[in-house]
């Protein structure tokens, strides 16, 4: 009889070429993503040696880092950005690679555009040069994040050296509360367990929650699985992975799909296999989520109070420094507190369903005078959808904008910057300082708390609207 094998170990297992005593795995790589920002210097690489791309129809290539979310049929004025945008595109056609670049019917943001267009399957590798990778393990595959020297590696080899993580399983049982959202359920779960809780892990997500959870909450989940230090997180593919993917452009169609199905099905963790450590959370606890620091570890309750020194995981020093640079104290309400900005976007909440949420707080509503708001579609297929549903009339109506696709105020690294001394709720990911602009203060949060923090100019409970 066979020892029981988790979704992860058989996934890993059936990647390995070649597995190193001592050392790590090579292992092999079905589908490798890049963007403007870490591949030039990988492609120079290549150049250096005089290397082939091994598989060009393996890798796709999107502009999305750097990209201004306004008037992208204009020439990109930032130098950096421009060269960096043209020397993906001058790669990509030299060596054969798909090219979605800036004005492509199919461009967005790496990790939202490969599921929606069925690159992204169930029982795969998956690799890019950005962190948040980890989103497509909602697919049951094993996405991770890379640097750009094994950028440069997966396009020679389509391979990577990489020593296999520890195994983790969060399971999540019960019914979610009114206005809970699956970035309230990664954000509590992440200040369950702190900003480093899960560093060295592959995170299997498990229980009722998850398996009621659409595919788009899914890679919430999934995307900010890195924010606790994990390599990346896993949910195991289901009907509803199948209802997302069948019929996607790039998914396969007819027999193919018939043949494969069986595969996708099998892949679930055994009774019986063993994880390093296995927690469990009860979805009656979480509520509505916000942070209130600097790492997304540092959240709570939107209810509740900012908790004293003493009961946080991250040292009573660093907290200390954390809070006064959120301007904020121990023992504070959350709620109240005015807002700046709100941001609606990124790879973790740039999806059609977040601006669904979005908009079902604002409707009948306006925007609030003291609040500056950027809602980004996550691709051009999201900003399609968001016109078609009628989504774009109810911000219009409520005073708000829509902006081109693209990573936009997540990261800063184009012109969307936070200026310094703001406060922006933000449905991003990360919270450090300096994250979405220099001197920049980021409250992390759900598209319903966005919503209700841009009517009312601070931060409310989204439970008081619906």
């Amino acid at each position: 009889m066979s020892t029981p094998k988790t979704l992860f170990d058989k996934v890993w297992d059936a990647h390995v070429i070649r597995h190193v005593e001592d050392g790590p795995d090579v292992l092999f790589i079905d589908r490798h993503f890049i963007h403007e920002v870490t591949s030039p210097v990988a492609f120079l690489g290549l150049e250096g040696r005089g290397a082939p791309v091994l598989f060009p129809g393996r890798t796709f290539a999107t502009a999305d880092h750097n990209t201004p979310t306004l008037n992208q049929h204009l020439p990109v004025a930032d130098p950096l950005s421009a060269n960096q945008l043209r020397a993906l595109e001058v790669n990509t056609a030299k060596y054969g690679i798909s090219h979605w670049g800036l004005g492509h019917q199919k461009n967005g943001i790496v990790h939202v555009i490969g599921p929606e267009n069925g690159i992204t399957l169930p029982g795969m590798t998956i690799v890019c040069g950005d962190s948040h990778t980890s989103t497509h393990g909602a697919f049951g595959a094993i996405a991770f994040g890379i640097g750009t020297s094994e950028v440069e590696m997966v396009l020679a080899s389509q391979c990577i050296m990489q020593p296999k993580p520890k195994k983790m399983r969060i399971t999540v049982n019960g019914t979610l509360g009114k206005a809970v959202m699956p970035k309230d359920v990664i954000l509590y779960i992440i200040a369950q367990i702190s900003a480093s809780g899960a560093t060295g892990y592959f995170v299997e997500y498990a229980g009722e929650v998850f398996r009621n959870m659409s595919m788009e909450g899914r890679m919430t989940v999934c995307n900010m699985s890195i924010e606790m230090g994990a390599r990346g997180g896993i949910i195991a593919p289901d009907q509803t992975t199948l209802n997302y993917l069948n019929g996607r452009e790039m998914a396969p169609k007819g027999e193919a799909w018939d043949k494969l199905v069986p595969y996708w099905e099998s892949l679930s963790t055994d009774d019986g296999a063993e994880f390093d450590v296995d927690l469990t959370f009860d979805a009656a606890t979480i509520e509505p989520q916000i942070t209130y620091g600097t790492n997304p570890g540092l959240g709570t309750g939107i209810s509740r109070q900012i908790p004293i020194a003493e009961a946080v995981k991250d040292g009573a020093a660093s907290y200390k420094k954390s809070l006064q640079y959120m301007g904020f104290a121990e023992n504070e309400s959350m709620v109240g507190k005015p807002i700046d900005f709100v941001f609606l976007g990124s790879c973790t909440n740039g999806r059609i369903e977040d601006f669904r949420a979005f908009a079902s707080i604002v409707k009948g509503h306006r925007k609030a005078d003291n609040v500056t708001a950027w809602l980004v579609p996550g691709s051009h297929v999201v900003e399609r959808q968001i016109k078609e549903e009628g989504i774009l009339d109810i911000l219009t109506e409520a005073g708000f904008e829509l902006r081109q696709p693209g990573c936009s105020a997540c990261l800063a690294m184009n012109e969307d910057k936070i200026p310094a001394g703001k406060y922006a709720v933000s449905t991003s990911n990360r919270n450090f300082e300096g994250r979405q602009g220099p001197g920049a203060r980021t409250l992390l949060a759900s598209p319903l708390v966005a919503a209700a923090a841009a009517v009312t100019g601070k931060v409310t409970d989204p439970r008081e609207f619906i």
